[in-house]
């Protein structure tokens, strides 16, 4: 019954069948991607390197992009990753807080297979008019897996570490989810700590946290460029720190990083930040994750954008393989449901760009003089 399914029943929507035909392995590919615009109005102008990465090996099944500080045009955002992403996608869930937001693609077929999507904010810089600083977090259930993705923006500030761990705490207390769509394994959860209370939870943003040692010597470890000794630089980390001390992010383990600091750059170059602030190079840019199945998380990759220089942050993004349970039928579905309008104006984009080409292509061909004796 699609109303009352069992867990195996033949023909529940959420069952093992079905999961079995979308996905024989029982695992999805998400895309999980956090960027500091900087309030920036210029859009980058290609996303292809920050959305559709080389080195990916496969299609993702699921995109979640969280921006801080995003431009001031948040629909024009989300035209520009629709376009990008094509017509096999849709916009499941889309949500600010601010100028924090966050846009949920899924793959058009599998939109039937997702609960209702839920979200909730919480600001911890309470004297902003512009809710500048803070978390924004979005939730669902897929097939029998629940979902939880934050994106934050923590206090800045090379010093302003116990800033930052409040931060966290206070986002981890008051994110208020779930609320309609049940709790997949509410024994195992907290009333305390949100990220206990789903099954797959990926946290990712500015979370602020510095390289501590001063910019004299983080350049001296960076000057070999793309060579640069990463591990050195890592042991100056001061959120690695505090996740060793368990005083942040508890539970929550990162892909190993082989890029270089994600800030601060001077604005479209490839130089670290030249004024007089002389601000340390940092990788304030992060994907956490964790999981109630140890092992239920496996990354991929987990790269930044070196293209992208619209802003004085690199683009961050993880690529993931992520194990998906089957369900029950009876939890508040989405009933396919998406936004249509943002579909059919990214694809007319898609679309008007594609004759552009073929255009200049027989432009370029006609131009051509050759003869025939």
């Amino acid at each position: 019954s699609y109303l009352e399914g069992s867990l195996l029943a033949s023909g529940a929507l959420l069952g093992a069948d079905e999961l079995a035909r979308y996905f024989p392995d029982r695992t999805v590919a998400v895309f999980v991607a956090t960027w500091n615009m900087q309030g920036q109005k210029e859009l980058p102008p290609s996303l292809d390197e920050f959305l559709l990465p080389a080195e990916a090996d496969y299609a993702q099944d699921l995109y979640v992009i969280g921006v801080q500080e995003g431009c001031s045009d948040r629909r024009e955002w989300e035209a520009r990753l629709q376009e990008t992403l094509g017509p096999h996608y849709v916009l499941l869930s889309s949500a600010a807080h601010g100028v924090l937001y966050m846009s949920l693609f899924i793959r058009r077929d599998l939109i039937w297979f997702c609960s209702e999507v839920e979200c909730a904010t919480v600001t911890t810089r309470i004297v902003s008019q512009i809710k500048t600083k803070g978390a924004l977090g979005v939730s669902f259930i897929f097939f029998g897996t629940s979902f939880l993705f934050i994106t934050s923006h923590f206090t800045s500030g090379d010093g302003k570490v116990t800033e930052r761990l409040l931060d966290y705490t206070r986002t981890v207390q008051a994110l208020a989810l779930p609320r309609n769509v049940p709790d997949t394994n509410p024994y195992r959860s907290s009333p305390a700590d949100v990220t206990t209370r789903f099954d797959e939870v990926f946290w990712f943003g500015d979370f602020n946290f510095r390289l501590s040692g001063g910019r004299a010597a983080v350049d001296a470890l960076l000057h070999q460029g793309l060579a640069a000794d990463v591990p050195a630089l890592l042991q100056r980390d001061q959120l690695l720190r505090e996740m060793q001390k368990g005083s942040v992010f508890k539970g929550f383990q990162e892909a190993d990083i082989h890029f270089l600091p994600s800030y601060k750059f001077d604005i479209g170059k490839d130089t670290y930040d030249s004024t007089s602030k002389q601000r340390t190079p940092s990788y304030t840019d992060r994907v956490l994750y964790r999981s109630r199945q140890k092992g239920d998380i496996c990354p991929v990759r987990y790269s930044s954008c070196p293209g992208i220089k619209t802003s004085d942050h690199r683009p961050v993004y993880g690529l993931f393989r992520v194990k998906v349970r089957p369900g029950r039928d009876n939890i508040p579905l989405a009933a396919g449901k998406f936004d249509r309008e943002l579909y059919l104006l990214g694809i007319k984009r898609r679309i008007s760009k594609e004759i552009q080409r073929q255009q200049a292509r027989k432009t370029q061909s006609s131009s051509t003089v050759c003869t025939v004796s």
